[in-house]
This record gives structure tokens, sequence and C-alpha cells, in this order.
């Protein structure tokens, strides 16, 4: 584990297991759902990147530029969350502060081949994040991450200020978008616990916040990030900021727009970056 430190903020990087952010903690919060155990390899924990895609690939298959690609099929027939999650990632560079690691996507699984590389600063109120993909051939690209923040004790209240989600059939985008509702309207940051969410939010304004009755979390991204998942269970709730949408090349194949999705020219990067920003608040005493 690389760990870094920055006044009371403590980020713990596993780069056996993804290069994720396995742990976040600021005084005594603990902001990050950690693993089970040290063999846990999952996908729900930590905050890991997702690339070369972002979301579900219904099927696992992949049409792009006359080429179909069959992906590992690891979420009920479908590929979900990239090919960079389950690596070793090597360690570039890190300081006190910072750390840069690198993992190449190898052509067996990935046909185009592809490196992606992560930074990692730890400020005393923020930690950013960046990315970088590139593809050895031309290739169809997308990228996003999946932190996996913690409900324990007091629930949060979810801010996202979208408008409206992606009809989904069995968690896959049909490509149409619909207006917010009673359940997935967000723009006013009710509490997470009454909310049943796995849902994709198109054109998502930036900060996602997350917002406790002593604590803040702003999920801070720019473009090319401009959707954003959002996926509540028992234990967790999940804010993700991505530069696509799921199943974006099957999407675009069938004349969807807009779906984030980029057609990557060789040696050429795709670039995002998110922060995590937090403060402290004043708990108000009952009265």
């Amino acid at each position: 584990m690389i760990e870094l430190r920055s006044g009371s903020a403590t980020a713990s990087i596993d780069p056996v297991r993804g290069g994720r952010l396995g742990s976040l903690t600021v005084g005594r919060r603990e902001v990050i759902v950690r693993p089970n155990d040290d063999d846990d390899r999952s996908i729900y924990w930590g905050s890991f990147l997702m690339a070369p895609w972002a979301g579900r690939v219904a099927g696992g298959i992949l049409a792009w530029n006359g080429a179909q690609v069959e992906l590992p099929r690891n979420d009920e027939g479908h590929a979900i969350h990239g090919l960079v999650a389950d690596n070793a990632w090597g360690v570039d560079a890190m300081s006190r502060c910072s750390a840069s690691l690198s993992c190449r996507i190898r052509p067996e699984s990935w046909p185009f081949g592809a490196t992606v590389r992560q930074t990692f600063e730890l400020a005393d109120d923020h930690l950013t994040i960046a990315a970088e993909l590139c593809g050895n051939r031309p290739m169809p690209a997308a990228s996003g991450w999946h932190p996996w923040f913690s409900r324990v004790d007091d629930d949060p209240r979810v801010t996202l200020g979208a408008a409206e989600v992606l009809e989904t059939r069995g968690l896959i985008p049909t490509g149409r978008r619909i207006a917010v509702d009673a359940q997935t309207d967000l723009r006013d940051g009710p509490p997470v616990c009454e909310r049943d969410l796995d849902h994709v939010y198109p054109d998502a304004p930036s900060p996602a916040i997350a917002r406790w009755p002593d604590f803040e979390l702003a999920v801070e991204f720019g473009p090319p990030l401009s959707t954003v998942v959002v996926h509540s269970r028992e234990h967790a709730f999940c804010l993700e900021p991505q530069t696509a949408w799921p199943d974006a090349v099957a999407l675009e194949a069938n004349g969807i727009p807009g779906t984030g999705l980029v057609a990557l020219p060789a040696g050429e990067p795709l670039r995002a970056e998110m922060t995590l920003r937090w403060r402290t608040l004043e708990r108000e005493m009952p009265r």
C-alpha cells in the first residue's frame, strides 16, 4: 500500500488491486468503503478507475469499425467497468503527498492495446486524481471513477443538479433520456436512505455533493467527465463521474448522439480529472 499524508488527511492506494484508492480518512472519519479482507479483489470497495470503458457493455460484445471484440462477461452476462480495476499497477513515482501509477492493457484483453496512468495529489482539504488513457491503435475510449462512499452512522443527503436520467432495460441504457422523478430527482439534496438508485445522469453539472450533519464531501469534475452514475446500497453509495454513457459504442452505432464516446486516435490521450473536496460542518445542536 502507498500512504499519502497531508494535515489530518490520509489516503491509501493499492497498486496490486487495481491502483485504487483503498482508504481516505479525514481525522477519524473513513470516507471510502474498505475491502473485506486482504484477498478482496471485487468491485465493491475503494475508488477505482474504469477504463477503457465505463459501466456495462451489453452482452460483453463491442463492435467498432468493423471489428467485434468479446470482452470478459463479469456482470450477469455483461462486461462491466473496464479492464484495469483488478490489474496490478506499476508505481512510477511517489512522495509524501503524491503518487503516479501506470497500467498496460494487453492486446489479449483489448486488441487495440492501451496504457493507463493515474496521479494522486493529496492536500489538507482535497484529493485530486487524474487519469490518462492512450491507445496503441485508434480505438473507442471512455473512462471514469467508481468511488464507494461509506454509509455508517448518519446517512448523507446527496445533491446532483441533473434534470434527466437515461432510460434503462436491465441496467443497459436504451438511449432515451427521461425527466427525473420523485425517486431520481437529487437537485434538492434528499437523504440517500430514501432512494433506491442505480441511475445514469447525462450532462450532470459539477459537483455532486454528499452532506452529513457534520461533514461535506464534494465530487468535483470537468469535461470530458459529464455523466454521473448514482448508485445506493445498504452499506454504501456511489457518485461516479465518467466521460461516456454505459454501452456507448452500441448506442452510437444505433445513431444515438451525445453519449460522450471518444474515437481516440493512436497515441493521443484521453485525460480526465476528479477532485474529492471535504469540509467539516458545525453540527446543529438539538433544541
